[in-house]
């Protein structure tokens, strides 16, 4: 398994394989199961697997600025990374994992990791209608706008 990371000085990248299973993992328990289903379809296919967060710094103003100026968003956005692979992908499927950690906006980040790629896989929270609009989407942005094809693995209860 093996850890890239690109951030205000980015170091050069290699790129993605073509044919990689991208998949966003940003820590929670959709996104873990969408790395889940992505390792497996990888196992079958015999494809490696992109696992990509992203991290930015917040806007924000007032007290709460000098809280977040003592954040390192990127070790974060890493630590995450790391423990959701951990806990997720079977110890014989490690090596076709690569661990992507990238500064940026994550349905942008991940359209532009995926661009090339086999398939794209999201997970989503199933939010839809009105609170869907309002938090905005990932997946949805994804669905619309990727030059290949996206899963998306809806959470379970």
């Amino acid at each position: 398994m093996s850890t890239e990371t690109a951030g205000p000085t980015p170091e050069p990248q290699p790129q993605p394989q073509p044919g990689s299973i991208v998949v966003g993992v940003d820590g929670s328990a959709h996104s873990a199961q969408a790395l889940l289903w992505a390792v497996g379809q990888a196992r079958l296919t015999g494809q490696q697997v992109q696992a990509v967060t992203t991290w930015q710094v917040p806007v924000s103003w007032g007290e709460a600025a000098a809280v977040i100026g003592t954040v390192d968003w990127e070790e974060a956005a890493r630590e995450t990374l790391a423990a959701t692979v951990a806990d997720v992908v079977p110890a014989a499927d490690a090596d076709r994992v690569v661990q992507r950690v990238l500064m940026g906006h994550p349905a942008h980040t991940l359209l532009e990791v995926a661009d090339g790629a086999a398939l794209l896989v999201v997970g989503s929270r199933g939010r839809g209608g009105f609170a869907g609009l309002l938090l905005g989407s990932v997946s949805q942005h994804v669905i619309s706008s990727a030059t290949c094809p996206v899963v998306v693995i809806r959470a379970q209860d």
